[in-house]
C-alpha cells in the first residue's frame, strides 16, 4: 500500500487567523522530528494565495516580512529534502488583507466558483507561479480549499494551462453544503484509490487527462462527534492544538446532520480524528486486497500531543511493510 501523508498548510480562517509560529512553523517541525527517522516523506499542499499577500504587503509591514521568511524557509528546507510542495487554493485572499493588527478576512468568494472563468484562470495561475518563485520548481498536485473543487470544468482549464494533471481534494462520500463551502463527493467509490477523470472529479473516466488520487475517508457515527464535543468542552491538555487561531464556523445545519446522522469524514492527523488512523487503514487494507493508496490529510495548526501520539504510533507499525510516498507528476 502507498501512503501519503498530506498536510494543508495554512492560518485558521475565522476571528483570528493565529501565528505562523504556532499554526505553521513549529507543528510542521514537530511532524518533521516522527517522521525523518524513518526517512519518510510528506507533502504540504501550501496556501498559496497566503504567500501573494505576504508578498503584496511584507515590505508595509515588518512582521509579515518575517512571517514570509520563516514560511519561505521552512518549504524550500522541506523541498531541498525530498518533502512534496503542493498548490492548495483559497481564493478568499482575493478579498482579504492585513491592517496593520491582524489578517482581515472576507470569505464571501471562499470557492473558485465564486469567480469567472477568467478571474480563476488569472488566481491559478498567480497562486502557481508564487510556488515557483519560492521554490525554483513547479508543482504537480492540487488540493481545492475547504474541499471546493465542484464544478471542475473551470479549475480544469487553469490546473491545464499551469501543467498541474494530479488533483488530491476528492474523498468518497464526503458532502458538505454551506455558505462557504460546497462539496459532493456521494458518487465516488470508497475504496476506489485512483481513477482518472475529465469533466467530473466524481466519475471516472479512462480517457481523462487528470489523475484523482482521494483521500481517504470513513464512516463515522454520530457518537463520534458528541464525544468530540465533551473533548472540546473538556480542554485536556493532551487535545489542545499547536494553532492559536479560530477555524471558520460550521453551518449549524452541517452540524446537526453529523450530530444526529452517519457520515464520512477524512482519514486525519488532526486531533482526535487520529484515534482512527489505525482502523481505517486495516480496513483500507482488506478492501483493496492490500493496494493501492491511503491519504491521510492534516492540519499542522489542528495538530495536538494526542494526535501526533497516534500518528507516530501508526509510522512506527507501519513503516517497515507499506511505502511512504510523494506525488510524481
Amino acid at each position: 500500500m502507498n501512503i501519503y501523508v498530506t498536510l494543508d498548510y495554512e492560518l485558521f480562517f475565522g476571528a483570528r487567523s493565529g501565528s505562523v509560529d504556532k499554526c505553521i512553523i513549529e507543528p510542521t517541525e514537530a511532524l518533521l522530528k516522527i517522521v525523518d527517522p524513518y526517512n519518510i516523506k510528506f507533502v504540504c499542499f501550501v496556501d498559496a494565495g497566503y504567500l501573494v499577500q505576504l508578498e503584496r504587503q511584507k515590505d508595509q509591514f515588518l512582521e509579515l516580512q518575517n512571517d514570509y521568511n520563516k514560511v519561505t524557509q521552512q518549504i524550500r528546507y522541506l523541498a531541498d529534502n525530498g518533502h512534496g510542495i503542493e498548490l492548495h487554493v483559497h481564493p478568499h485572499w482575493e478579498d482579504s488583507y492585513y491592517d496593520g493588527r491582524q489578517w482581515v478576512f472576507n470569505t464571501s468568494r471562499y470557492k473558485l466558483s465564486c469567480f469567472n472563468q477568467e478571474e480563476i484562470l488569472d488566481i491559478v495561475t498567480r497562486y502557481n507561479n508564487v510556488l515557483k518563485r519560492v521554490l525554483g520548481k513547479a508543482p504537480v498536485a492540487y488540493r481545492a480549499g475547504g474541499w471546493s473543487a465542484q464544478p471542475f470544468t473551470p479549475i480544469k482549464k487553469a490546473l491545464e494551462k499551469n501543467n498541474v494533471f494530479i488533483d488530491s481534494t476528492v474523498y468518497p462520500n464526503g458532502y458538505y453544503n454551506s455558505a462557504n463551502q460546497v462539496f459532493n463527493f456521494r458518487g465516488v467509490l470508497q475504496y476506489k484509490t485512483e481513477y482518472n477523470f475529465s469533466e467530473d472529479i466524481t466519475k471516472e473516466d479512462i480517457h481523462g487527462s487528470f489523475k484523482e488520487i482521494p483521500i481517504s475517508s470513513f464512516k463515522l457515527s454520530p457518537f463520534f462527534f458528541w464525544k468530540f464535543l465533551i473533548i472540546k468542552i473538556l480542554k485536556q491538555k493532551q487535545h489542545q492544538s499547536y494553532g492559536d487561531g479560530f477555524a471558520l464556523g460550521m453551518d449549524k445545519k452541517e452540524a446537526l446532520r453529523l450530530l444526529t446522522l452517519p457520515s464520512y469524514s477524512v482519514v486525519s492527523i488532526d486531533g482526535y480524528k487520529a484515534k482512527l488512523l489505525d482502523k481505517s487503514f486495516d480496513k483500507y487494507i482488506r478492501k483493496t486486497s492490500n493496494s493501492g493508496n491511503f491519504v491521510i490529510i492534516g492540519h499542522p495548526k489542528a495538530f495536538t500531543p494526542y494526535s501526533l501520539k497516534k500518528i507516530t504510533s501508526f509510522i512506527e507499525k507501519r513503516s517497515s511493510e507499506h511505502k511512504f510516498v510523494i506525488y510524481q507528476g
